[in-house]
């Protein structure tokens, strides 16, 4: 979902290792058999929250998109997570945020390579599915975090928040930075980026209220978690609505190639910009003025909380069934809810007033 900024450091590496990976993904090995592993995501098995956590397990991190600020900081909160469990972290993906047969490729491959648990962030909500099963009948315990699957292809969904209260907040920061009247933008990441459409949903009906009646969306853009493109799409947005009073941006990508190009026009400070972005990523445009403020949660604690998941599921401790609870370490206790899924707990907004606090 967010800034490829450190993209170019291992652009060629990346670049190797896809092909390398293309050429074997499509082979399929399954796991020992002898091991008992559960070979698929069943409704009869029962959890043992008791069950003793399980360590040396390798716990794989398959991101929509390796080298983006956003899930480096994710995935380092799940390596760390894993080190604290006495397991193992490793991290593969695509260089694109909209490279969806490459993400099936690698799922391909961690499933070849007998990993005990995988972590996906999903570029797409139904590509996936066939490999995600396929892992899940050798074993390999399927958690989806930040962006989900169908439900019947993971074991558990490690949300951000309320998908509700996310795409519903965002409108609520921009209707009080316009005083509820304006033509307002979207400018979301991949068209098909399941958690994106799900918030896009919600600000919809959102809108619908009678404060926002002076409030009206005229367009919705997509920057595929492109720096280049979702700058490219603001400036387009600009010129196509003059009247345009906010835009909402739910990738960290977007936000700030948003408040780039803001930051550099005679809309400096005219038209609002929120949505979710990092702290480290949106300092300095709220310190100069372009931005007022945006929300985001802690996206080492979402990477830490999905490592948690993934260990807690292989220990038997959790199925994915609505109301199990487990241990999350200092994160502290969780219920997972209806369809599997876990929410880490409530946004914080970021102001002038608050943001030196936060350093990621």
């Amino acid at each position: 979902m967010f800034s490829p900024a450190l993209r170019r450091s291992c652009a060629a590496l990346a670049a190797v290792t896809s092909l390398a990976l293309a050429a074997t993904a499509c082979g399929g090995t399954t796991k020992n058999s002898s091991k008992g592993e559960d070979t698929a995501k069943t409704s009869d098995v029962k959890a043992d929250p008791n069950a003793a956590t399980k360590k040396g397990l390798t716990v794989a991190f398959l991101p929509k998109q390796v080298n983006n600020p956003y899930f480096t900081v994710a995935d380092k909160g799940g390596e760390q997570a894993l080190k604290d469990l006495g397991s193992t972290y490793k991290e593969t993906g695509p260089n694109s945020a909209t490279d969806t047969s490459g993400q099936v490729s690698y799922v391909n491959t961690l499933t070849q390579q007998q990993v005990d648990a995988m972590a996906v962030s999903a570029q797409d909500p139904g590509a996936l599915c066939t490999a995600l099963k396929q892992a899940m009948k050798n074993g390999i315990k399927v958690v989806t975090y930040d962006s989900d699957t169908n439900p019947e292809c993971r074991d558990v969904f490690v949300s951000q928040a309320s998908a509700e209260a996310l795409g519903r907040t965002q409108v609520e920061l921009l209707g009080k930075q316009l005083g509820y009247k304006g033509e307002i933008a979207i400018l979301s990441a991949a068209q098909t980026a399941t958690n994106q459409n799900t918030w896009i949903e919600f600000m919809k009906d959102e809108l619908k209220k009678p404060q926002y009646k002076d409030m009206k969306l005229v367009k919705t853009a997509y920057g595929n978690d492109d720096a280049q493109q979702s700058f490219q799409q603001t400036q387009g947005l600009l010129q196509e609505f003059p009247k345009l009073a906010g835009i909402i941006s739910p990738t960290t990508v977007g936000i700030k190639a948003a408040a780039q190009y803001l930051a550099g026009s005679k809309y400096k400070g005219k038209v609002k910009l929120t949505g979710l972005g990092t702290p480290n990523d949106m300092r300095q445009y709220v310190k100069n003025g372009t931005v007022e403020g945006f929300e985001l949660w802690d996206p080492a604690k979402l990477g830490a909380l999905a490592a948690h998941a993934a260990v807690a599921l292989k220990s038997g401790q959790i199925t994915g069934a609505k109301g199990e609870t487990f241990k999350a370490g200092d994160l502290g206790s969780f219920t997972i809810g209806d369809k599997g899924v876990i929410d880490l707990g409530a946004p914080t907004v970021f102001t002038k007033d608050n943001i030196d606090q936060f350093k990621f």
